[in-house]
């Protein structure tokens, strides 16, 4: 099972992607484990302030040290407590590319992967310096948190669990070669053969197996119009 815990200051904006699709069918299946923490419930003071203005002023807001340590130190604590440990995760344009093979690694990871979420112009230098994260880039652009990345990293590892995605996929077996044949999974058609009207049909290289041939399944004739 792939366990994640994500440290945000906006759970809502994790939370309801989980809930979708093959992510909730995984984590019914007891496949994907993931616990989305709010920051501020690690704050000690009674507004749960987690930002602070920038040493030296300037623009914007500095998410807090103390907090993020405070969290990171608990579940820490917790994994330790079963025997484990934890792989501490940062998305982050300064860090590593994100890749296929980055997913695969992550997708067999045995300890519990933690995401902190960066936001507004980032968190305290101190919090590098203590806890030395795995730093990740989900791409050359920048964002204005790092929950969309986090969701990115746990979808594409989730789905490469044996189980999540029922009959295994070719591509997610065999990236490299899906690369080198210049293929996307995402050129799929749907198994009718026609579509508004007969305008658009198959060629006849990729006709539905059953169809033509005299099958009464299928009455549209195979064409090598427009797809």
């Amino acid at each position: 099972m792939l366990r994640v815990d994500v440290l945000t200051l906006f759970p809502e904006m994790i939370a309801p992607v989980l809930g979708q699709s093959i992510l909730k069918r995984a984590q019914e299946k007891g496949l994907l484990d993931v616990h989305v923490r709010n920051l501020r419930d690690f704050t000690t003071d009674r507004h749960k302030v987690a930002d602070d203005i920038p040493y030296g002023g300037g623009a914007g807001m500095v998410m807090k040290a103390e907090p993020i340590l405070q969290a990171v130190d608990i579940l820490r604590a917790e994994a330790q407590a079963h025997g484990e440990d934890i792989r501490l995760l940062f998305p982050s344009p300064h860090g590593r590319p994100f890749t296929q093979q980055y997913a695969k690694d992550l997708s067999t990871e045995t300890r519990r992967i933690v995401i902190l979420c960066g936001h507004y112009e980032g968190v305290d230098e101190r919090v590098r310096i203590a806890l030395s994260p795995e730093e990740v880039s989900a791409g050359d652009y920048v964002l204005t948190g790092g929950e969309l990345p986090a969701l990115v990293l746990i979808d594409a590892a989730a789905r490469l669990v044996p189980g999540v995605l029922g009959i295994p996929s070719p591509w997610s077996r065999n990236h490299s070669r899906m690369r080198s044949l210049n293929i996307r999974s995402t050129r799929g058609r749907p198994r009718s053969a026609a579509w508004e009207s007969q305008r658009c049909c198959y060629p006849a290289i990729t006709k539905p197996s059953g169809c033509g041939g005299g099958s009464r399944r299928c009455e549209v004739p195979i064409c090598a119009g427009p797809i």
